[in-house]
């Protein structure tokens, strides 16, 4: 099976476990899902292995929670779920994702430069060109 990055609108019994997995401190019910936050995750074999939140504002968006579970990290697949969330967020310009509560900094800090975002003192920032 492929790996598959999708926007999740509603979340079956099964994904609030995988969430839960990625995210053992969130409580998924909690999960606001509408145009303005969205939640997007990487599934194979029928089971998220991360995902990540997008607040959207106008032009800019805020990327939250960015995890991968721990037994699949190093293998692409942060990185195709964010490649694949910009992507489907065309119309957004303006990209941040803050530093607190990301993990080993200095790898979040080369995952993120790697795919072009830029850091700066609470995070990191990518403008696109209009």
């Amino acid at each position: 099976m492929k790996l598959t990055i999708l926007r999740l609108t509603a979340l079956s019994e099964q994904d609030r476990i995988d969430l839960g997995k990625i995210w053992p401190d969130t409580d998924p019910a909690e999960l606001i899902l509408n145009e303005t936050h969205r939640l997007y995750a990487a599934r194979f074999n029928d089971r998220l292995l991360g995902a990540v939140q997008v607040i959207r504002r106008g032009d800019r968006a805020q990327l939250a929670a960015l995890c991968v579970r721990e037994v699949t990290r190093r293998r692409g697949v942060g990185q195709y779920l964010l490649e694949e969330t910009l992507r489907d967020n065309a119309d957004i310009r303006g990209w941040h994702m803050e530093k607190r509560g990301t993990g080993d900094a200095a790898a979040m800090d080369a995952f993120m430069q790697a795919l072009g975002f830029v850091n700066d003192e609470n995070g990191w920032e990518k403008v696109r060109e209009a």
